[in-house]
């Protein structure tokens, strides 16, 4: 009985990425963002529960790519799908089908985030070294940095920034990045402490701190750069040794 546990919170992540897709084509993107992050917390706690009641199964890994598949992949490629629609027939996907214009072709570029999402699980599945760092952008981390987009445009009054943000150009070009960075074979740390001395965790307690200090100060707006400061610190101080996709 207890093996099922980790499972069902896994399905409760799946089930959450479900409803955050729903939102998203309602062009809710707040509330998907909020269903993202439900979804995040009910991926960590599904690790967590398996390694605490001993019951760590194949059947568990897989289940969890599936269900990172919708909550970090399909939903993301969404998300950049509804924001480059919005550059490009002025409303989201229901207001274009309603106003008679129909969906532009650009829009579903987003969705290579998706595919670049299912390489990423793919080959974290098959990868035996990622044992305490990961090669490439985690899901999670690539699933924050586009959901900060619409975060921004709706707390933030920076009308430069939303004029950015809702640029075609920098929209396709985020999504080439995006894909990139998700397969890149750039090493770097997760957060799972071994020790606590500063010596073996200088690069994540500079991270921690540096995060907490920019989402404190800057909110929404900090999270592309907390992914930045994540992925700077990884390249000046390279990880010996993930633990999640």
């Amino acid at each position: 009985m207890k093996g099922a546990i980790p499972h069902v919170l896994t399905l409760l992540n799946l089930f959450s990425g479900c409803m955050a897709t729903v939102f998203t084509i309602l062009n809710r993107l707040d509330l998907a963002a909020l269903f993202v992050c439900i979804g995040l917390l009910f991926d960590y706690f599904d690790g967590f529960a398996a390694r605490l009641l001993k019951v760590q199964s194949e059947l568990g890994v897989q289940l969890d790519s599936l269900a990172d598949m919708v909550t970090s992949g399909v939903v993301p490629g969404m998300v950049m799908f509804q924001l480059l629609t919005i550059t490009q027939t002025g409303g989201g996907i229901i207001e274009a089908f309603e106003s008679g214009t129909g969906l532009a072709v650009l829009p579903f570029m987003g969705f290579a985030i998706t595919l670049g999402s299912a390489c990423r699980l793919a080959y974290f599945n098959v990868d035996k070294e990622q044992v305490s760092f990961f090669k490439g952008l985690p899901t999670p981390a690539n699933t924050a940095l586009i959901l900060s987009l619409p975060l921004i445009l709706l707390y933030h009054t920076n009308t430069t920034l939303n004029g950015i943000i809702l640029n075609e150009g920098f929209l396709v070009g985020l999504t080439v990045l995006s894909t990139f960075l998700l397969n890149s074979r750039i090493k770097l740390f997760s957060l799972k402490f071994e020790t606590w001395r500063f010596q073996d965790n200088a690069g994540r307690y500079v991270f921690l701190i540096g995060g907490l200090l920019l989402a404190v100060t800057l909110r929404f707006m900090a999270v592309p750069l907390v992914i930045l400061l994540y992925i700077l610190i990884s390249l000046v101080i390279p990880p010996k040794k993930g633990v999640s996709p």
